[in-house]
């Protein structure tokens, strides 16, 4: 176990970044896989209707993914700067209080997502059609809140030990559960869109249980019962930097909230070719979510080290990384889309035409634009690892504005089309805030371009 903590303070950036990333990648590619492959089986085997059922309940489901995301996120910061700062003793109670606020918020979760799924639903004019089956498929993932803090937590753990590993072969085991679930509830035991669901919910807890054996094999890491003892200044801290990365990730999910609410109303043909791609944005930003979480683990252990100067010679790298990266993505989606697209819709031929058309449209415009969303990703980490939470929490809320400003106006002046700008338009916002954010995070972080480096050169403990 020990060979897959990585340290970041030493080597080059670079090359420690792509490398952790790269792990992530894969493990990404698996997590979206069984995404893809619940979109597939869904609209393969039981129609259109259920597509847009999905479709309907998106924007709902990630609201509340985003929000334990952010928790799990901000938490696993402080313990990437506390391990680069190789204080362990400190580490192992970040960990024990993470393990309490992540309890605890979980349970709230469950009872305000119970509560406000048919309101939510219902306020964004979801048809009648879909209606039972978006709640039915609600229902069943927030029951299972609890399942995913847990694996969000524990592989935040990992991660902020430089270990891209574990999560990946966690991911991959719970890709082939999905996969083999899907297929037994959906088209075998005819289980429905909440077949769907509960697969997602046990593969979920598959990978849950092995980061945990996992983690319980790193020495170092094992807890005593002081350290689930609740430290008030500690709980606040980490509160501190979860919370904002939490309501970030709420509020670009209310944004895309009122652009479901938007397309909700051009109908169920024009609902299933928005998800059919909404369900390839994941494919998207595989990369781009793997070079932030490297970032924020690569800016944290060297913030925690004294190695300022090293921040910025990452930054640079990952930046061009990045870019390439999202350009040979966008060309192979450009190429391969519409064949994709059709393994998620089925219908009449009238029906699959229209949808494809509609799905390729947005799939196209997205994929031009990709470069963009990786700046987003790769600055919005550099700050959070630098323990800024509150301006990309700024961004995510200029995000919001520049989202749901083009979603209700666009199509006022273009029609339906002007719906499709809305993602770029909040990249582009973000993008703003998150530079600038960064350039002045940077100076005032290192003015002289010199590290404060003390010597935390002994080895890691295993």
């Amino acid at each position: 176990m020990a060979s897959h903590i990585k340290n970041m303070t030493e080597g080059k950036p670079g090359k420690l970044i792509l490398t952790f990333a790269l792990p992530l990648m894969a493990g990404n590619v698996f997590q979206q896989l069984y995404t893809v492959v619940d979109t597939m089986v869904v609209g393969k085997y039981l129609g259109v209707n259920a597509l847009a059922a999905l479709g309907a309940a998106d924007w709902m489901n990630w609201m509340m993914l985003g929000i334990i995301q952010g928790f799990a996120q901000g938490f696993s910061i402080l313990m990437a700067q506390e391990f680069g700062a190789r204080r362990l003793e400190r580490l192992r109670k970040v960990v024990g209080n993470s393990v309490i606020l992540a309890a605890l918020s979980s349970v709230f979760l469950v009872f305000a997502g119970q509560l406000a799924i048919r309101p939510v639903l219902t306020l964004l004019q979801t048809p009648d059609s879909i209606m039972d089956s978006a709640l039915l498929y609600l229902r069943i993932m927030f029951l299972g809140i609890p399942i995913v803090m847990t694996y969000n937590l524990l592989a935040g753990i990992l991660r902020s030990l430089g270990d891209g590993q574990t999560p990946l072969y966690a991911m991959i085991v719970a890709s082939l559960t999905n996969i083999g679930l899907d297929l037994l509830f959906v088209m075998v035991f005819h289980w429905g869109i909440g077949g769907a669901a509960a697969a997602t919910l046990l593969a979920q807890t598959v990978s849950s249980l092995y980061c945990l054996y996992h983690i319980r094999k790193i020495a170092f890491l094992q807890p005593a019962r002081e350290d689930f003892r609740p430290d008030r200044a500690l709980c606040g801290k980490l509160l501190l930097l979860g919370a904002p990365m939490a309501f970030q990730n709420c509020i670009i999910a209310v944004g895309g909230m009122i652009v479901q609410y938007v397309v909700n109303g051009f109908g169920v043909l024009f609902i299933a070719g928005f998800t059919a791609t909404n369900k390839l944005y994941g494919v998207l930003e595989i990369a781009a979510t793997s070079y932030g979480y490297a970032m924020t683990t690569y800016v944290g252990q060297n913030l925690g080290a004294g190695k300022n100067k090293r921040i910025r010679t990452g930054m640079r790298s990952a930046l061009i990384i990045a870019a390439v990266t999202s350009v040979a993505i966008g060309v192979a989606m450009l190429l391969l889309g519409r064949w994709i697209l059709g393994c998620f819709i089925s219908g009449t031929p009238e029906e699959v035409e229209q949808t494809m058309q509609i799905a390729y449209f947005y799939l196209s415009i997205m994929s031009v634009c990709l470069p963009i969303l990786y700046l987003l990703h790769v600055t919005r980490s550099a700050l959070q690892g630098m323990g800024n939470t509150l301006l990309p929490m700024v961004s995510g809320i200029l995000e919001f504005a520049m989202r749901t400003a083009t979603a209700l106006l666009l199509p006022l002046a273009v029609g339906e089309i002007g719906i499709f700008f809305a993602e770029i338009a909040a990249w582009v916002g973000a993008d703003v805030v998150l530079v600038t954010s960064y350039f002045v995070s940077i100076r005032k972080l290192d003015p002289a371009g010199k590290d404060n480096f003390k010597d935390y050169s002994r080895s890691i403990p295993t």
